[in-house]
């Protein structure tokens, strides 16, 4: 048996966001859905459409509607199994879409099925935006209990300040999510506003289908400036990725196999910020980051495997700035080459905070690499490691995991 909390009134029935007490991730139907049988998963509470769920009084418990929708959070196949997907579905009144809330504090409670008994848990409790949810045996676990908010009241994420720490970033690598289905794309995708995958894979196909590395493919996607994509698997092939032409917000963007670069960031303003937050990235030949803009890029929440180097200052564009460079909080497992490239006699500058480094016993791989960069011909490489100015991190910034 288990401790619930002090006797605590449910919450009155009306509109609530879910928030996940191990995550801090709201529950929502992916990319909005209104189709029944979409798996329910947990996403960055911003307030969107999909977050929103309607308490209602059902006999000893409630019905949780989804309020775009109108459809029910429910156990798939009325299962009464541990680790079966908790989805939307056309509401029936049915024992498999009435919920009892189990108190724990506050306004924090475990969130369990009247069918099987079991209680609404993210899978593998994990703390990833995008982690699907299913029903599992109730106990204690942290990822079992989710936060009531009246809807209207749910706290969003400010903009991002380049100076400022990443805000509640998790402790533990994130689990790689399972993609909600797939679809190929023939033409690049021009992205203006917010674009939400609800964590579909999106694959090239036709012209964007060669999985090369030639630097003069089209972006599978473009983002305008001030655009954000979120909640996206990128698969195979991919093109040349992701195009920012400004001010872009990357998101919970994940890509299984890096094409020639994962994302390429543009722009002449040097007040301009792009930020990619939560994700990752693996099989990248060269480059994940390509930084060919003025302004800063911002890396938070984010894990990279099998690469060459996760950002590069361009080191050869015709049109040099000088360009900075924030990881924060990232999760790097080797091989690879380097973390960071950036050019020197440009004024480029990398700061590095809780970076942790999986097998590399021999620390083989480069935090910083700094170099002369020119804008015809290649650069040349001039030294690496921290020295205060350019490559900014103290031992304590980066650790290794053996």
């Amino acid at each position: 048996m288990f401790a619930t909390g002090s006797a605590t009134a449910a919450p009155a029935t009306g509109s609530y966001t879910l928030k996940n007490a191990a995550s801090g991730l709201c529950l929502g139907v992916p990319g909005a859905s209104s189709s029944a049988g979409v798996q329910l998963a947990q996403a960055a509470c911003n307030g969107a459409a999909g977050q929103t769920w309607k308490l209602t009084a059902s006999g000893s418990g409630y019905t949780l509607t989804a309020a775009h929708s109108s459809k029910c959070a429910g156990v798939k196949d009325a299962s009464t199994s541990a680790g079966k997907a908790v989805e939307q579905q056309n509401c029936g009144g049915a024992a498999t879409q009435v919920w009892t809330l189990t108190p724990v504090s506050g306004s924090t409670y475990r969130v369990v099925n009247s069918n099987g008994g079991k209680c609404l848990n993210v899978k593998d409790g994990s703390t990833a935006a995008g982690a699907l949810v299913q029903q599992n045996s109730c106990d204690s676990v942290t990822s079992k209990s989710w936060t009531f908010t009246a809807a209207g009241t749910t706290p969003t994420d400010p903009p991002t300040d380049p100076t400022d720490p990443p805000t509640d970033p998790p402790t533990d690598k994130p689990s790689w999510p399972a993609a909600n289905g797939s679809q190929a794309v023939s033409s690049t995708m021009k992205v203006s506003g917010t674009y939400d995958g609800g964590m579909k894979r999106l694959y090239g196909s036709g012209d964007l289908g060669s999985g090369g590395q030639d630097e003069d493919q089209p972006a599978l996607i473009e983002l305008a400036d001030g655009a954000t994509l979120q909640n996206v698997i990128l698969g195979a092939p991919a093109a040349d990725g992701v195009h920012c032409s400004g001010a872009c917000t990357i998101k919970n963007v994940w890509w299984e196999d890096v094409g020639e670069d994962a994302a390429t960031f543009r722009g002449s303003s040097s007040s301009t910020v792009r930020t990619v937050d939560g994700g990752g990235a693996r099989l990248a030949q060269d480059k994940v980051f390509q930084h060919n803009g003025a302004g800063t890029l911002v890396v938070k929440n984010f894990q990279v495997e099998d690469f060459g180097k996760l950002v590069r200052s361009c080191g050869n564009c015709s049109t040099q700035y000088g360009r900075h460079i924030q990881l924060q909080n990232i999760w790097v497992t080797t091989p690879g080459d380097s973390l960071v490239g950036i050019n020197t006699n440009y004024g480029d500058t990398a700061r590095f905070s809780d970076v942790t480094i999986y097998d590399d016993a021999g620390r083989d791989l480069d935090v910083c690499v700094k170099y002369k960069g020119t804008t015809s011909g290649e650069p040349s490489k001039i030294g690496s490691g921290a020295d205060g100015t350019n490559c900014i991190y103290s031992s304590s910034d980066i650790s290794y995991v053996d």
